[in-house]
C-alpha cells in the first residue's frame, strides 16, 4: 500500500488580495533596489510557510495578485502587515475576498 499523501495545504481558506504601489505619493526612486529584496525575501519565506500560495505582478499597474491561505482573514491581513512595503505604506491592498469554490465543480444531483 502507497503512503498516505501529504496536504501542501496548511490552513482551510483560500483569500485573493490586488494591491498597488502608492506611487501617488512615493516617487520611483523610493523602491529602492534593498527594500525591494527585502519585500521578495518575506515573499519567499511566507512562500515556504505556506500562507502565499501564488503572487503575479499586476499588468495593468505596479502591485500584486496574491492568493494566500489562512484559517480568517485577519490572519491574512496580519500576514500582508509584515511586508517591507506595506510597513512602509507604500502599498495599497485594494481588494481581500475570500475564495469559495465554484459551484459547477460540485457535486451533482
Amino acid at each position: 500500500m502507497p503512503p498516505p499523501v501529504r496536504c501542501i495545504y496548511n490552513f482551510p481558506m483560500q483569500f485573493l488580495s490586488i494591491s498597488r504601489r502608492r506611487t501617488d505619493i512615493f516617487p520611483p526612486e523610493a523602491f529602492t533596489p534593498e527594500l525591494l529584496a527585502h519585500e521578495g525575501q518575506r515573499v519567499k519565506q511566507m512562500y515556504a510557510s505556506g500562507v502565499l500560495r501564488q503572487i503575479w505582478r499586476r499588468g495593468d499597474a505596479p502591485g500584486a495578485v496574491i492568493v494566500w491561505e489562512a484559517a480568517s482573514e485577519a490572519a491574512v491581513r496580519e500576514a500582508i502587515a509584515t511586508l517591507p512595503l506595506a510597513q512602509a505604506g507604500m502599498i495599497e491592498t485594494m481588494v481581500l475576498t475570500s475564495l469559495e469554490p465554484y459551484p459547477a465543480f460540485g457535486a451533482t444531483i
